[in-house]
């Protein structure tokens, strides 16, 4: 059953109670990480395995995600800066015991290609806390797959 979240602001990557902050370095510039991010949300499952089905909702304004497992989520967007940001809020879920999640992508230029920081900042009952950091490592492993499948992704594609 799908329950809504706080609706937090862009401050809450700064103030959540929990931040996983994960980061890696792709070949391919921010302008092009930035189009697969946030104008190609069909192609997440393409590269981020945890990710079954994306698509944009609301005229792009947010989207809907389902991962592995089951769960889903509708989301806002919250920043969405070309070359630079994007980051979203979760608005409801189906997740047990979340209050508040929002993420946040930044992508900052490194060498011939980019720096990519995803921070998870989330709020939740204490159970959902431990859960996610016991599961850090296992988060980040996620991430730098998705990073390095999305880095190959965008190395074969045409120009």
């Amino acid at each position: 059953m799908a329950r809504r979240l706080h609706p937090v602001e862009l401050d809450f990557v700064d103030s959540a109670p929990l931040r996983l902050v994960f980061t890696a370095d792709v070949g391919a510039a921010p302008a092009t990480v930035y189009r697969a991010l946030a104008e190609d949300v069909e192609g997440w499952p393409s590269w981020f395995t945890a990710v079954t089905a994306a698509r944009p909702t609301a005229g792009g304004a947010g989207r809907e995600v389902r991962l592995v497992g089951g769960t889903r989520f509708q989301e806002t967007i919250m920043a969405a800066e070309p070359g630079a940001r994007y980051a979203y809020r979760v608005d409801e879920t189906n997740a047990p015991g979340v209050r508040a999640l929002l993420e946040d992508w930044r992508l900052t230029p490194a060498g011939a290609g980019c720096r990519v920081r995803w921070t998870m900042a989330a709020d939740g009952a204490a159970p959902f806390r431990f859960g996610l950091r016991l599961g850090r490592a296992a988060v980040g492993r996620s991430f730098r797959d998705a990073v390095r499948k999305l880095d190959l992704r965008l190395a074969s594609a045409p120009a």
